[in-house]
Parts: C-alpha cells; sequence; structure tokens
C-alpha cells in the first residue's frame, strides 16, 4: 500500500512539475508550438483523404454528402484569411478549441472503423489514424495551457456533438464513402485550426497582417 501511495506521489509531483513548466513558457513560444501541431494534424488528414481518393468510385463520389452536412457546420468560423484577421485572439483559441473538441468522439469511430476498413493500405490508415488522434489528444492539451493564460473569453467552447453513428454501412462502396466523407470533414476543420493559430503566431510575434 505504501509503495502504491508512493507512486501516487511521484506521479502528483510530475503533473505539477508540467503545469508549472507550462505555465511559465510564454504565450509566444505556446502559439509557436501548437501552430507546429496543427500543421502535423493538417498534413496528416490531407495525406490520409490522398490514400483514400484512388480507391472511392465515381459513384461514390456522386454520393458524398456536402461539406456543409459535417456535424460542425453550425459553428460559425472566419471563412478565409483576412476575415480571421478581423477576429479577436481569444475568439479565434475559442473556436480552435471548439472545433477540436468536436472531432474527440468522431476521430475514434474513424480508427475504430479503420480495422475493418475494405482498402489496399488499410494496415496504414489504421496506424496513421492513430498517430492522427495523439497528434489532436497532444494540440488539445497545449490550447488548454494557452486559454488559461489568455483568459475566460478564450475558455468559452461551444458543443458541436457528432450524432452521425459509428456505422459506416454494409457494402464497400457504403464504408469507403462514408469514411471518406468524415475524414475529409475533418481535414477541413484541420485547416481551419491550423489557420486561426497561425495568425495567433502571427499576431503573438508582432508580424504585419499580410505576413500571417
Amino acid at each position: 500500500m505504501a509503495h502504491r501511495r508512493t507512486n501516487g506521489s511521484k506521479l502528483f509531483m510530475m503533473v505539477l512539475y508540467m503545469v508549472a513548466a507550462c505555465s511559465a513558457v510564454p504565450i509566444n513560444e505556446l502559439l509557436d508550438r501548437a501552430s507546429q501541431r496543427s500543421d502535423a494534424l493538417h498534413s496528416l488528414s490531407t495525406t490520409l483523404t490522398q490514400d483514400l481518393d484512388s480507391q472511392v468510385l465515381p459513384l461514390g463520389r456522386m454520393i458524398i454528402p456536402r461539406p456543409s452536412v459535417c456535424h460542425t457546420s453550425s459553428l460559425q468560423t472566419p471563412n478565409d484569411k483576412e476575415q480571421a484577421l478581423q477576429v479577436s485572439e481569444s475568439d479565434l483559441l475559442s473556436l480552435a478549441r471548439s472545433l477540436l473538441l468536436a472531432w474527440q468522439d468522431p476521430l475514434v469511430i474513424l480508427s475504430t472503423s479503420a480495422k475493418t476498413l475494405p482498402h489496399p493500405a488499410q494496415s496504414s490508415i489504421s496506424s496513421k489514424l492513430r498517430e492522427l488522434q495523439e497528434h489532436s489528444k497532444s494540440l488539445g492539451d497545449g490550447l488548454n495551457v494557452l486559454s488559461d493564460k489568455m483568459g475566460p473569453e478564450a475558455q468559452i467552447i461551444s458543443l458541436l456533438p457528432y450524432r452521425g453513428g459509428s456505422d459506416m454501412g454494409q457494402d464497400k462502396i457504403s464504408k469507403l464513402t462514408n469514411f471518406h466523407f468524415l475524414l475529409s470533414c475533418f481535414r477541413r476543420d484541420s485547416h481551419k485550426i491550423d489557420s486561426f493559430l497561425k495568425v495567433l503566431r502571427c499576431r503573438a510575434a508582432k508580424m504585419q497582417p499580410e505576413m500571417c
């Protein structure tokens, strides 16, 4: 019992140390790290989408839902960099955190579905999705630290529940099409998250708007 308490104390002290270390890091450095992670997240989601493209047949492409059907589409976000530059720092971080949180459950569904995906590169896709989940978790932890530093408005989260279910379909076309659609939605949102964080990084570094 004493041994367990000792291990628990060590873990608690390690967590405290990590929190204290993050708190001591300047905001611009935290934003730089977050931007690097979001860039990796978007790059990986783009690669995954490309992996699927070759296997989605013309018939499947015809029935892929429009991006407006993505479960995060109800969230009002800037459409481009120019609009993003008009949004406050705290609101941009709040939007990025809301989008990332909205993908917590869908990423689990994608990762689980990838294990039986009818695709020649199924093993590689499954491995990349596990990596995608790790990147997402790491980025989320970093954004939580940032929100604590940036104040109450940055801590506001818009809840965007996913109600699409976990069933990707019974036949090959349905499975690939639904999987591709959900992954494409994530790729779109990961691009938004990456763009918002890059604008925040530029502002923290006091760069000119045209350089962001």
